[in-house]
């Protein structure tokens, strides 16, 4: 079980309407201390050089953008070719609507999309972006779907870009991930796309999961700031491999007879042909861990943070089902005012919900700059986790 708690933390005073001390992610200029007493007193050193771009102090979130496929499914649609009625969806997760990747539309479509309307907010070009971080477990590509949104944004830098794969906690491992590149390795743009589309794994006679899932892409664009600007407050993750048959797509390999090749002669052992199984998840099982571990890694995220629940403007909760969205606020104490939720609009949406969610909010007019926003994700591994934000 990771735990984010090995992390050395000084407080440092930050300046938000939160008011609070908080406690670093790391703190790299401990580290290099020794190297500048033993190196070049001379500015232009090359171990200078190497120090000032890799000591960042903070991060901060200047840009979000989501896009969805244009196929609209309603319950009523799905009434039609499953068991199943409006009244037992929406009873029972809280959705209406689902969108569905259809036609000549692709993820990675989805993804371009909505990193685009991020930089476009956030003012920054596509060739200023030093890292691309594509969360997705459905990428176009098996081998990595990042390369194909850093094509497709027109990237002419070629900076890295990789895919994390945590399905439905993708989007908060992410975030993580690229305040970390920031602050310890002297990135200075990081974006950060969460996008899926599960519905290619569905079994559509199976009521339990075809009802739940969405298409979508969201996604964040995280920038190098000073200190006191730092937005990326404090996070708490873990992952429990031993959950993981509760939720799982697993592969499977059928073992098929191997043709002689061009000379006639098999290799002397037998090849199997992989096949993706549907979407496997105990509904039961999952709601009742969302319900317990995500409370509990909040509670821990707020001691740690230094903060009370009094502190923080907005919960925004991973789309799953709205009653386990309602559960974790009840659990909290969270008013339904302070709740963030677009479920009923696109279902799940795996690691695509929690930027969905927050861009829209953003773009209504409902979150505001400075406002802070405490976030949890939970899906398929186990994985889960919860992070505390500041928006602008």
């Amino acid at each position: 079980m990771a735990n984010s708690s090995m992390f050395s933390k000084p407080n440092i005073k930050i300046s938000s309407s939160v008011g609070k001390k908080r406690s670093c992610l790391c703190r790299p200029k401990l580290v290099f201390d020794r190297v500048i007493r033993c190196s070049s007193t001379s500015q232009k050193s090359p171990v200078r050089r190497l120090i000032n771009r890799l000591v960042s102090k903070g991060c901060k979130l200047v840009g979000c953008g989501s896009w969805v496929p244009n196929h609209q499914f309603s319950n009523q649609d799905l009434a039609k070719i499953v068991d199943t009625t409006d009244e037992w969806i929406s009873s029972r997760t809280g959705i209406q609507n689902q969108r569905i990747l259809t036609g000549k539309e692709n993820l990675t479509s989805l993804a371009v999309e909505a990193a685009q309307k991020a930089l476009e907010m956030a003012g920054v070009k596509a060739d200023d972006v030093d890292l691309i971080l594509f969360c997705s477990s459905t990428p176009d590509e098996l081998l990595g779907g990042a390369p194909e949104v850093q094509k497709g944004l027109g990237c002419k830098r070629n900076p890295p870009a990789f895919d994390i794969r945590a399905a439905c906690s993708g989007f908060l491992l992410g975030l993580v991930s690229a305040s970390c590149y920031i602050r310890g390795g002297g990135f200075k743009n990081v974006l950060v796309i969460g996008a899926d589309c599960i519905t290619r794994y569905l079994d559509w006679k199976d009521r339990n999961t075809c009802v739940l899932f969405g298409d979508a892409a969201g996604a964040i664009l995280l920038q190098a700031c000073n200190s006191e600007e730092d937005g990326l407050i404090d996070f708490d993750m873990h992952t429990d491999g031993n959950g993981g048959r509760h939720a799982n797509a697993s592969i499977r390999h059928i073992q098929t007879d191997f043709a002689s090749g061009s000379k006639g002669v098999t290799p002397g052992f037998s090849i199997t042909r992989p096949s993706i199984s549907y979407i496997q998840m105990n509904g039961h099982e999952v709601f009742c861990f969302a319900s317990k571990v995500v409370p509990e890694s909040i509670l821990v995220l707020l001691a740690k943070a230094g903060l009370k629940q009094s502190d923080i403007d907005w919960l925004l909760v991973h789309q799953a089902n709205q009653r386990i969205i309602d559960r974790i606020a009840s659990k909290l104490d969270f008013s339904k005012d302070k709740v963030i939720s677009n479920i009923a609009n696109y279902g799940n949406t795996s690691a695509a919900s929690i930027p969905l969610a927050l861009d829209e909010a953003i773009r209504s007019g409902k979150v505001k700059e400075g406002q802070t926003i405490l976030t949890a994700g939970f899906g398929a591994g186990l994985t889960w986790g919860s992070a505390i934000v500041r928006w602008g």
